[in-house]
């Protein structure tokens, strides 16, 4: 297989954006190849994390986003693969205004091991991406669309879904939980 050497994009297409390091023990988000949309970060502290459990880890940083931009916590791809390790809410949500610590909020998703986490272990990504900044007007009744109100399922485009149970949508949030 011939590989093919792509130009060196440039390190940054964008001003830098301001950090804080909280932990001077980590190294700084970086990118692992250049290119790639996210930064890694990194772990604070050393965990296990049993079979279906969660936990708050922390990343050691602060930033200082643009307004105008989101920061978007993701997954690292190699680590759910081999471990199932993910994350609860992803992509977990930095908002322009937030300046305190970068935490995440990971899940084993294995449902036999335990995942060992290292202080300094690489644990999701941060993408930084643009975002519209919308208002809301309140009207009696939305204009019609060819899919209307269809939501799950309603593309249809796989046998599973003719064969499954009709979600429940009448489920408070307050239930079950």
């Amino acid at each position: 297989m011939h590989v093919t050497d792509l130009p060196a994009p440039p390190a940054s297409t964008q001003p830098p954006i301001a950090l804080t390091r909280l932990d001077p023990g980590l190294p700084l988000p970086c990118r692992a190849h250049p290119g790639d949309a996210g930064v890694d970060l990194h772990a604070t502290v050393s965990v296990t994390i049993e079979p279906g459990r969660r936990v708050m880890v922390g990343t050691g940083v602060a930033v200082a986003l643009p307004f105008g931009t989101v920061g978007l916590i993701h997954p690292r791809s190699g680590l759910a693969a081999r471990t199932g390790l993910s994350i609860v809410n992803t992509p977990g949500t930095v908002d322009a205004g937030y300046r305190g610590e970068i935490k995440v909020c990971l899940i084993n998703l294995d449902p036999e091991t335990p995942i060992v986490i290292e202080r300094g272990d690489r644990i999701a990504q941060l993408v930084v991406q643009r975002v519209e900044l919308v208002d809301f007007v309140e009207v009696a009744e939305l204009d019609e669309t060819s899919r209307g109100a269809g939501g799950y399922g309603s593309s249809g485009g796989h046998a599973g879904l003719h064969a499954a149970a009709p979600l429940d949508d009448t489920r408070t949030d307050t239930e079950g939980a």
